[in-house]
């Protein structure tokens, strides 16, 4: 008999965004993510692109029913200093994000994007 396991892959949230000028500008720009695809059905439709920055794949989109707005994600990070650094010394002129201690034995750093979801980059102590 085959393998009858139960098995998952990767989790590529989808964050809802209103503008795409304003979500290149904070995930390619400040956060450093590359585009990988975008996709419209037509020219005068919203769009729908995916970002990568080394093993994390989001998916960001215009369309109304995809996500809610304010929505929340956890991402397990390592490094998070260098992180830090590097997004501090962009010196974007929207957050200045900081790293603080968890009573869960983490080291978080949570942004905020234009649209207001967060994006908590976690660290394990």
């Amino acid at each position: 008999m085959g393998d009858t396991s139960i098995s998952f892959g990767q989790v590529i949230p989808v964050l809802r965004i209103f503008s795409e000028e304003k979500a290149r500008e904070f995930y390619l720009d400040f956060l450093g993510f590359t585009l990988e695809w975008e996709h419209r059905f037509d020219d005068n439709m919203p769009l729908f692109m995916q970002v990568r920055r080394g093993d994390l794949v989001l998916r960001l989109s215009e369309h109304h029913g995809d996500a809610c707005p304010g929505s929340a994600v956890n991402v397990a990070t390592k490094n998070l200093e260098q992180l830090h650094r590097e997004l501090i010394d962009k010196k974007y002129k929207y957050m200045r994000p900081g790293i603080e201690k968890t009573p869960w034995k983490t080291r978080d750093m949570t942004l905020t994007d234009p649209f207001g979801n967060r994006i908590c980059f976690s660290e394990a102590v």
